[in-house]
Order: structure tokens, then sequence, then C-alpha cells
């Protein structure tokens, strides 16, 4: 073939015309180089210096489909969850998420070291003996022990409530009242005859009001007093009084016009009764001009009337536990009020497994003799060790112990506080916990409203990593919790959460109220009074099974089977 392909291609060569050297040149080159810039270069200042023209654009319509959503946005996110619930590759990875194989561990050191001595040399141990090719009995590991992974699912019961923004006016009314107005003099201060009409004490307020005040000093040489004399603290007061004082004679009784001035609010009553309503506020809308003339007397005053705001709440029946309540192993927990009296929105805790995963099947504990010789057969029964895995957890506690020392605090398995925040009965939730994934694509949830530090927690839940403390209310209206926040303490590792989760049990330290939980980490005195024996980490075993695992026993057995047959087939040739 290479003969052949040599003379070919001698001969393409040789039928290339010289000019195409010529054009290589660098002159060339250049020249068109210049060309291509002009011509490029005039279309650009032709496409710039032409109007715009919709019918230019591919592909352009007047009024395009994503248009609805400027009325209705909240159409976009439930289009979406829709149309992800229909996905069939959303369905796929939401499986893959929720379902992870479980396994117990096994010891199966012995049986592949054994099997890989009898590979290497068959004739030391079948010299003279017929081969079979019969396969040892091997039967599947059983079901791992403990329980099985477990999270807080939560879930809301009360009212929606749509909101309503109501106005209603109120108006302010001046009168004129024509009145007498008494005038007195009194003598005030200590001293002065208690039962003298001249006494202060007898104009009291608010009947009586002191116009001017004049102070008495008996020293004074004009009043003549000489002997024992002393300033004291006298005083002349002269008094308007709004009504005739008995026993006394007044020095003047003049007329004048009183203003009163009352708000109406007759026509708010109505909404300022109704529970379901909250004033917002109150705006002038009336103060032009400031001083109008009532019953021909001037009255001055900045707001003649306002106009007062009110948003008020129809309450709807709403729920989102049906999924909870059907999922077989939840049980409810407890139910917390989300908002103050009176209580309208109410959040409910399960307790729920994690869904699980089909069982692996492909993991074997095979007899010790994998084949029989002369048609002995002897069948050896094993049972999976069951002191590697508490031995591996043990030893991983206490590097994870070491590892995550705080030499500030002296603390250990300090935790980071996360915060998730959702609309309570929206369609949209960022945090649902570890039993339900998120939807997959990471623009299209932030498009839709979540952002990516919510994101991120959901993923290191979902891994086992979080543990939830609990959630509070962060916005109301008249007792409907409309927007909450779900906290949660996430760790380094799932064995440092379960640590945190189950040693809190075993020394009554519960998680504080969810506004103020700091997740703090144990104190080396606390750390040291836990009973790693009495705590479950099932949760964990497969994970450093998985990083030790053996081959799989069945196959190799297998194929230790067929080299040996396949030995025998070479020698007999």
């Amino acid at each position: 073939m290479k003969r052949l392909l040599l003379p070919l291609l001698y001969l393409a060569c040789a039928c290339l015309p010289a000019s195409v050297s010529a054009q290589t040149t660098t002159d060339a080159a250049k020249a068109d180089g210049k060309a291509f810039g002009r011509d490029q270069a005039a279309a650009a200042q032709s496409a710039a210096t032409t109007d715009p023209d919709a019918n230019r654009i591919p592909n352009f319509g007047s009024v395009p489909n994503q248009s609805g959503y400027f009325d209705d946005p909240d159409r976009m996110a439930r289009e979406a969850a829709s149309q992800a619930s229909a996905n069939t590759g959303y369905r796929t990875m939401r499986d893959s998420m929720d379902r992870r194989a479980q396994f117990a561990p096994q010891d199966l050191d012995d049986v592949v070291a054994r099997s890989n001595v009898i590979n290497d040399d068959p004739l030391s141990y079948t010299s003279g003996m017929s081969i079979s090719g019969s396969q040892g009995r091997c039967v599947p590991l059983p079901p791992g022990t403990g329980t099985a992974a477990r999270y807080m699912a939560t879930c809301n019961v009360g009212y929606t409530a749509t909101q309503e923004n109501r106005t209603c006016p109120v108006t302010l009314n001046a009168t004129i009242e024509q009145r007498q107005v008494y005038g007195y003099y009194c003598v005030g201060g200590s001293g002065v005859d208690p039962a003298s009409i001249y006494n202060c004490n007898r104009y009291p307020a608010p009947q009586c009001t002191v116009t001017q005040s004049y102070p008495i000093n008996l020293c004074d040489p004009y009043l003549g007093i000489y002997w024992g004399c002393n300033s004291g603290d006298l005083r002349v007061d002269l008094v308007s009084c709004t009504a005739p004082v008995d026993g006394a004679t007044p020095y003047s009784v003049t007329g004048e016009n009183v203003v009163t001035t009352s708000r109406d609010e007759s026509q708010c009553a109505g909404l300022a009764a109704d529970n379901s309503c909250q004033q917002d506020t109150e705006t002038c809308t009336d103060s032009d001009p400031v001083t109008r003339i009532v019953d021909g007397i001037a009255v001055t005053q900045p707001c003649w009337a306002w106009s007062r705001s009110y948003t008020c709440a129809q309450f709807t029946q709403a729920q989102d536990c049906q999924t909870l309540e059907s999922t077989p192993g939840c049980s409810l927990v407890r139910e917390d009020c989300l908002s103050g009296e009176p209580c309208r929105t109410w959040e409910r805790v399960y307790d729920c497994p994690v869904p699980d995963q089909p069982a692996d099947t492909s993991q074997f504990i095979c007899d010790g003799d994998v084949y029989c010789i002369d048609g002995s057969c002897e069948t050896i029964d094993r049972e999976a060790n069951d002191e590697f895995k508490d031995a591996v957890v043990a030893l991983n506690a206490m590097d994870q112990a070491r590892r995550e020392f705080d030499p500030d605090t002296l603390t250990l398995f300090k935790g980071t506080r996360n915060t998730c925040s959702s609309k309570v009965f929206g369609v949209l939730n960022c945090c649902k916990g570890k039993g339900f994934p998120l939807i997959p694509g990471i623009q299209l949830l932030v498009a839709l409203g979540c952002s990516r530090e919510e994101m991120l927690l959901h993923q290191r839940d979902a891994q086992g990593l979080c543990a939830y403390v609990g959630t509070y209310c962060s916005d109301s209206f008249l007792g409907v919790c409309l927007t909450k926040k779900k906290v949660y303490c996430c760790f380094e590792s799932k064995l440092s959460r379960i640590l945190q989760e189950q040693g809190r049990q075993q020394l009554n330290k519960p998680w504080g109220k969810p506004k103020t939980e700091q997740c703090l980490g144990f104190t080396i005195d606390e750390f040291s009074r836990l009973d790693l024996s009495k705590m479950d980490f099932s949760e964990v075993y497969a994970e450093f099974t998985d990083a030790a695992r053996l081959p799989d026993e069945l196959q190799a057995a297998t194929e230790i089977q067929q080299k040996i047959e396949d030995y025998y087939a070479r020698a007999s040739q």
C-alpha cells in the first residue's frame, strides 16, 4: 500500500500550477488582507448608517411569546415547575439523587488471597487429579444493619392572605362659639388666707387661666411696710375665666369667639373596625388655603382633609402537607406557629427516612473453595464481619476531632449557620430538604428566584452535611406568615453532623431558637462525656466501605476458574 501511495502523492504535487506559489508571496498576502479589510469596513459603515428595519432582522416578530410574563411574572415559576415534573431528564436526575446503593461491608481478604495463590500455581493443588468445572457456592450479603438515614421535612398549614389596598376620607370640621369671659384679680403664694375669695386657689383650671402675673415685694418703700417686712413669694395674678366664680366680683366681663375643630372619621369606621385590615398611611389632600372664613371668623389650620389608606386581607385555608402525610415512614414531630397572635400559619415538622436505593446484589459471600477437585466439593459458610465498620468509624471520629479542633474557643465540631428563605405555600422552594432534590439547572433556579447560597445549602444538605435547626417567620401580615426562613447548621463532614445531632441528645443540649442559634461546637468536657458506642453511624458505613472496597468475589472466582480451565486446555494440546 505504501508503494502505491507515494507515486500518487508525487503526481498530485507535480500537477499544481506555478501560479499557486506566486500567490503566496508576502506582498500578495498583504494586498488580499487590505482588500478584505476595506470590504468589511464598507459593510460595517453601511450597516451603521442605514435606518433600522425590522424586516432585515431574522426571526423577528412584532410581539414575542415571552411578553405574557410581563403581566404575570409568577407564571414563569408555575410553568417551570410543571415542565420540571414532566421532564424525563429531571425525573432521572432526581431519582439518582434520591436513591443510593446501600449494602453491608464484607470481609473478602481471605478468599481473594487464596484465589490469587491458586491462580499463580494451579498444578500444585491439582496434580494427578481430575478437574471439574464446578463452582463454589456464593450467597448474597445480608442486608445492612442499623437505621436508614433520616431527615427533618417541613410543610405548612393555615391560611393564605390576598391583600387589597383600600382608602377612606377624613375631614376637619370647624365651629365658632360665642361666650363671655370674666376677668379676676387674685393673690397667690404662702401666707394667703385659704378662705379668702382673693386666694388664687379659688380660680382652678381649666375654667380659669392666668393671663398675667406680678410679684409682690413687701419691703418696697412704696408699700410703707418698715417693720418685719420680707420679700416672700407673694404675687398678684390676672385670671381669665369662662364662667363666673361664686363670691368673687370680676373686674371685667367681655365676649369672645372660640374656635373648635374636630375630625370626622365616620367614613373610616368600617375599615378601622375590620380585624382583617391594617392602617398604613394618612396623607393630607386639602391644605389650600390654610386660612378659611367660618361664620365670619378667620380660622387657620395646616390641613383640612386627609386620605387614609388600609391594607386588607382575604383569608383562605391552605396546606401543602399531602405529600409528607402519604409518605411511608414519615411521622409528625411537632407543629410550630410561624407568626404572632392570632396565629394563622403553622409549620409541621416530620421525621422522614431518606428514600431507599435498590439493594446492591453484586456483592456476595462465597465458599472458600471456588472449584471442585475429583468431584469432592467442600462448603464453608462464612458471615460478614460487623466489627470492621465500627472500628473505622471510631478512628475517623478521632481524626475528625483532631482536624476540627478550634484552639481559639477550645471547641470541637463547630458548624456554620446557613439560612434559606421561601414563600409560604409558594411554588418555588429552594431548600425543601435532602428528601426533595432541586430541579436541575443553576441558571434556571437563579432566574426563578433562588440564590446561589441557597442552592449551595441544598446541595450540602442533600449530601448529609447539614442539620435542620428550625424555621421562623421573616415577613407576616395580620397573623399570616408570608415568607419564612429555615435555619441549618452545616458541618465539614457527615460524621461531624451525626456526632453533633446524637451528641446533643446525650448531653441534653438541644438546638437554640432558629433566630439565635450559632452552631457552636462541643467543649472538650462535653466531647469527653459522649458515648460513641451508643450512636448510630449506619448512614456513613457505606462511605467508609467504598473507600476500601475489594473486588467482587464472585467475579474473581469465575475469572480464576476460567484461567484454570484455559491453562489445562493449552496443556492438553
